[in-house]
């Protein structure tokens, strides 16, 4: 009998036995007396248009992954293989490729935008630094993405001008400006009201399906993560302790500590589907 069911989709990411330590520091002189694994021998692999939800408790290493991915945190050894290229031995035009592929959007966007840079001059740095365009073709783009992420308006202005879901619409959109194939979200509503939160959500979903972009979405919420993805892995102490589908994670989890954060989720109002913009400032 033929077997029609349709191949896995190949993975875009691919981790393998990553592990990422820190420095223990004692005494008067802060000598390094050992290391703390962090991220201990983590495997995870990302398909091409999903969305992976990698979840866990403050200080279980999951935002470590995501920065270990595109270079902010040092591998102490393990692979990370991006389609076909090995990302930790990747240097010069090979690694200038990769981070033009693979983007962040942190927590704070307030910490990722510069005070004193105006709005659309943020979202045009990462054209101008991979040369990309003209200086008019680059502003035109910045306008287009703030038009795309809901700020159709507020090119001019400065941060503190804006509320800070509008400083993480702004991040998202300077996230766009290489059109990644991959978008790593490091808890990017936790510090927004839940009101705000839902307006993420809904843009992150909105620009996965317009753009056709794979989301790793890092988290300790899981009343976030379910509306965002379609898989989620669960992380703990560094290590990795389940992965499943978002309905076998949600309905049927066999680590107790999965049991425990679905059980500290709080009741709260679900995102709708057409949520208002924020106003402008």
């Amino acid at each position: 009998m033929t077997d029609l069911s349709p191949a896995p989709a190949a993975p875009i990411l691919s981790i393998r036995g990553l592990r990422v330590s820190f420095p223990v520091r004692s005494g008067w002189l802060q000598r390094v007396t050992a290391r703390r694994f962090a991220v201990d021998r983590v495997s995870l692999e990302i398909a091409r248009g999903e969305s992976l939800g990698l979840v866990g408790e403050s200080g279980s290493g999951k935002s470590t992954v995501g920065r270990a991915i595109v270079g902010l945190a040092k591998a102490d050894s393990g692979s990370i293989q991006f389609g076909e290229a090995e990302v930790l031995a990747a240097r010069g035009s090979a690694l200038l490729a990769f981070r033009r592929r693979v983007q962040m959007v942190f927590q704070d966007p307030g910490g990722s935008l510069d005070p004193r840079m105006r709005i659309v001059d943020s979202v045009l740095e990462p054209l101008a630094a991979h040369a990309i365009g003209s200086r008019g073709d680059r502003r035109r783009l910045a306008g287009e993405l703030l038009a795309r992420v809901g700020l159709p308006d507020m090119g001019a202005r400065y941060p503190h001008q804006l509320s800070g879901g509008q400083r993480q619409r702004v991040v998202i959109a300077r996230a766009l400006a290489l059109s990644p194939q991959l978008l790593i979200c490091d808890e990017p509503t936790s510090a927004l009201d839940v009101s705000i939160q839902a307006q993420i959500v809904n843009l992150l979903m909105d620009l996965k399906a317009e753009l056709g972009l794979t989301l790793l979405f890092i988290s300790h919420d899981l009343a976030v993560v379910q509306h965002v993805c379609d898989r989620i892995a669960v992380m703990q102490a560094g290590r990795i302790v389940e992965v499943g589908t978002r309905e076998e994670i949600l309905t049927a989890p066999r680590e107790v500590y999965t049991r425990r954060l679905l059980e500290a989720v709080p009741e709260r109002p679900q995102p709708q589907a057409q949520s208002p913009v924020e106003s402008p400032a």
